[in-house]
């Protein structure tokens, strides 16, 4: 068995309590799952593995719409559909824009019996500054040390990581202090997500990311395509593409006629690809659990 097919409650690391401030994760959760997306799903491959990971249909799920434009949502939110449509019937949505009730133990009920919660697309910023630094955030670490699991596309994925670049414009007043505007959930550590990376044609702006901050490892995630992380494990799964960016790591060229191409900055995983982000090896399925050929341990910087 495959360290990425251990069941979700599994204790891949059992020593390490679980809280929003301590540091035995290196990159992914000890215990749990997240469903990392890039955004604009078409088929149902990402939804059907979030709720599969979550216990089946019948799972309490959690779904966060904060990140939208209104500023009332309940029940007959649109963003339940999908859920409805993968077969999953006990859904619950959460949100607020008041930071002092995400603070609250009753606005955290829902999340304390929850097997999963969802984080929707749209501004990661929204996210930020009605749930960073609230109980909403602790209880995101108490629901994944009790195996749980916790996703979301877009935006939704963004506020997962660890560093949010900006992506889109931001009001000048915040609920949280400008110190934090960069701070993600910190559920994935060490790590800057973009989504949309590709359909949006944004392959080569996390060279630049992972360049000023090199203590990072990039990865692009494209439109209906997801990582699955367990531990600092993840798998690929949806329909397109994965990308890394580990500034220890080029891509080298291939075959004759190449000595004049440079060394690639990022690579690509497809779906059924795993990558173990502590090791910063990426595997394929019917390799013989080989590491990518083509990938030369050189550091950007000795370019």
């Amino acid at each position: 068995m495959s360290r990425l097919s251990l069941a979700v409650g599994t204790p891949l690391c059992a020593m390490v309590a679980m809280t929003a401030g301590v540091d035995g994760q290196q990159y992914g959760p000890p215990r749990g799952a997240l469903v990392v997306s890039g955004g604009a799903p078409t088929t149902t491959h990402i939804i059907d593995r979030f709720i599969e990971l979550a216990g089946g249909p019948d799972a309490p799920i959690v779904v966060v719409p904060t990140s939208g434009g209104e500023d009332h949502y309940d029940q007959s939110c649109a963003c339940l559909e999908p859920f409805r449509r993968a077969g999953a019937h006990n859904l619950t949505v959460l949100h607020t824009r008041e930071r002092a009730v995400a603070n609250t133990d009753a606005f955290v009920v829902p999340l304390r019996s929850a097997r999963g919660v969802w984080f929707e697309e749209g501004n990661s910023w929204r996210h930020q500054d009605a749930y960073l630094d609230t109980k909403v955030q602790s209880e995101l670490f108490a629901l994944l040390d009790r195996g749980g699991v916790v996703g979301g596309g877009s935006a939704g994925a963004r506020i997962q990581g660890d560093y949010l670049p900006l992506r889109s414009t931001e009001p000048a007043e915040r609920a949280i202090p400008e110190k934090d505007w960069r701070r993600g959930f910190r559920l994935l550590k060490n790590v800057i997500i973009d989504p949309h990376v590709l359909v949006r044609n944004r392959q080569f702006d996390l060279v630049v990311m992972v360049n000023e901050h090199p203590d990072m490892l990039g990865i692009g995630i494209d439109e209906n395509t997801a990582i699955v992380v367990q531990g600092d494990r993840f798998e690929v799964v949806g329909t397109t593409y994965v990308l890394i960016y580990d500034n220890r790591s080029h891509i080298v060229p291939e075959g004759p006629g190449t000595d004049g191409a440079g060394r690639g900055h990022f690579y690509f995983l497809r779906p059924g690809d795993t990558f173990d982000m502590a090791t910063r090896e990426a595997f394929r399925p019917g390799s013989g659990r080989q590491p990518f050929v083509r990938v030369a341990r050189r550091p950007w910087q000795d370019e």
